[in-house]
Formats: structure tokens, C-alpha cells, sequence
């Protein structure tokens, strides 16, 4: 066999989407939640830097 022959027979006649829909929805919130706790956990971590770094800078003056 040629190929080009192998390759035509080895694609499928349909593709779809491995994530059903409601597996989609659920994805969404969960990639939201995760988005806005990262958010807050990155905001909160750099205020915190900030206060110790105002703190060791009152500190060593």
C-alpha cells in the first residue's frame, strides 16, 4: 500500500469533542473559581511583601 493510502485509512470518518457539554460547563466555573482564587491569593501575597519590605526598610533606617 502507498502512503497516502495508509494515512486516508487511519483518520476517523468524524471527530468530536471529547468533553461533553455539561463536562464543558462545569469546566468553565471551575476554570473561573480557580481564576479568581489565584487572583486573590497572588493580591494578598504581594501586599503582604510589601508591608515586609516597608517593615525591614523601617527597621534597618
Amino acid at each position: 500500500m502507498k502512503q497516502a493510502e495508509i494515512i486516508h485509512k487511519e483518520q476517523p470518518a468524524e471527530l468530536t469533542c471529547p468533553i461533553s457539554k455539561t463536562g464543558q460547563k462545569s469546566f468553565k466555573t471551575w476554570a473561573k473559581r480557580f481564576g479568581w482564587i489565584g487572583f486573590f491569593f497572588f493580591l494578598i501575597k504581594g501586599i503582604i511583601w510589601l508591608a515586609v519590605l516597608f517593615a525591614a526598610k523601617g527597621i534597618l533606617d
